[in-house]
């Protein structure tokens, strides 16, 4: 059966096209992760980067597919245009113009696009010049300056270099949207968590040759690593399920409504944004005593390493306000509850207008304490389970979410291609329930 549901991707030319396009832009973009920025002692850096566990360096690295530890073309990666997206959509709470774009369809999803692509170039020069300043000052443990040229003419070239690495890695990931499968942005970020993949089985494989991890320690990390990708799977596609009834209205001689239907609310809503930002929080004073010798510095970070009570209790605390916070700003009960009084809508045993946009508040709430804890639970296992079990990488947190995530939606669209064309799905089921994307 899955034999059958492979080759009926190449059945169908049009799917087979955009198959190809997305493998091939994503092929260009791991190549240009080796490609180096010019002026650094690649040495020197990847060392330093060893010492630079549990810091934004590893996070953006991780993000980056490796290629800030190379101080690649693409060492900024994708993260800026996430960067410049994610304040557009906080700052539509405060800019009257942004909120009016939301509202004009897919012309103002264009503007905004836009705006994020700007917004973007600017904060890639910021980070160019505080990387390339940065680097300059900082030498690998053994005392290797990691720039040995510094100056004005390396900073503009790191500027220049990394500002054009990102903007093309963003004209890669809208070339995937419109031409390939799947979202591009997420896409490229997979391909970088993935790749990751192969050195952390080989670092697997010499720990049991070397006898520091046992059989019996490698089945159980299997088990619970099927276990949580299990759990996430079943997470990310959880609703609460609102019912709405639509009333019945008289239109000329034609009758509407009288129809059933429901408003999904998803478990987690806010997606892999929490993470990303409590984890951006709590690695930023371990980030600066990497570049300070202040005694109050040390002590703070060692505070907040992984593993200690404070890092737990911090990153829950962060996560649950950013669920929150985000969540408020992607949905609002108001504009629901007005659209489908507008429509004719309302839910059984509950008044149209204020009331209905309570009770959803109130929905919206109480799923958001559970997608805040599951977030949590996920997040907080890696470090438990790399302490515990010393396994030699990273498994869990915003990366599982992210390739998780991705992967379903992938998997979604490349189904509804195959059903589009009459095929069989992709997973073998023709007639069963389809996988739901997170979108």
């Amino acid at each position: 059966m899955i034999q059958n549901s492979y080759q009926n991707l190449l059945k169908l030319p049009e799917l087979k096209r955009k198959l190809f396009i997305t493998l091939a832009l994503l092929f260009v973009y791991r190549v240009g992760i080796h490609v180096p920025t010019p002026g650094i002692n690649g040495a020197a850096l990847s060392s330093f980067f060893a010492s630079a566990e549990g810091t934004l360096f590893s996070m953006f690295n991780m993000f980056s597919g490796g290629a800030l530890e190379r101080l690649s073309i693409f060492a900024l990666g994708i993260m800026p245009y996430i960067s410049a997206s994610i304040i557009l959509e906080l700052m539509t709470v405060v800019v009257p113009y942004l909120d009016q774009l939301k509202k004009e369809g897919d012309a103002g999803r264009k503007k905004k696009t836009q705006l994020a692509r700007y917004g973007t170039v600017i904060l890639s020069i910021i980070q160019g010049f505080g990387i390339s300043v940065g680097l300059e000052s900082m030498t690998s443990p053994a005392g290797v300056a990691i720039v040995p040229y510094p100056g004005w003419s390396f900073r503009l070239v790191t500027i220049i270099t990394l500002t054009a690495g990102t903007a093309f890695i963003m004209w890669l990931g809208e070339q995937i949207t419109e031409r390939g499968i799947g979202n591009g942005i997420s896409l490229i970020i997979f391909a970088g968590i993935v790749a990751r993949m192969p050195n952390a089985m080989g670092n697997t494989v010499r720990l049991m040759t070397t006898g520091e991890m046992g059989l019996f320690t490698l089945i159980v990390i299997i088990v619970l690593m099927v276990a949580v990708i299990a759990a996430v799977i079943f997470m990310e596609q959880a609703q609460r399920r609102i019912p709405v009834h639509y009333a019945k209205r008289v239109v000329g001689r034609k009758m509407y409504g009288g129809q059933t239907s429901h408003l999904p609310l998803k478990i987690n809503s806010a997606g892999v944004i929490p993470p990303i930002f409590a984890s951006s929080i709590i690695m930023f004073p371990t980030t600066l005593a990497q570049f300070t010798n202040f005694p109050i510095m040390k002590t703070v970070a060692a505070m907040f390493s992984p593993g200690t009570i404070w890092y737990y209790m911090l990153y829950i605390g962060f996560i649950t306000f950013f669920c929150f916070f985000y969540t408020a700003v992607q949905f609002n009960p108001d504009n629901v509850a007005e659209n489908m009084k507008k429509n004719g809508g309302y839910i059984p045993g509950i008044r149209p207008g204020r009331k209905t946009s309570e009770y959803i508040d109130k929905v919206l709430t109480r799923i958001t304490v559970g997608g805040a804890l599951y977030i949590s639970a996920v997040c907080v296992l890696p470090t438990v389970l790399m302490g515990k079990f010393n396994i030699p990488f990273y498994f869990g947190g915003t990366a599982l979410l992210i390739v998780v995530g991705v992967a379903i939606d992938t998997i979604a669209q490349i189904e509804s291609h195959l059903i589009t064309g009459n095929y069989q799905g992709f997973l073998g089921r023709s007639g069963g329930k389809r996988i739901q994307g997170r979108s």
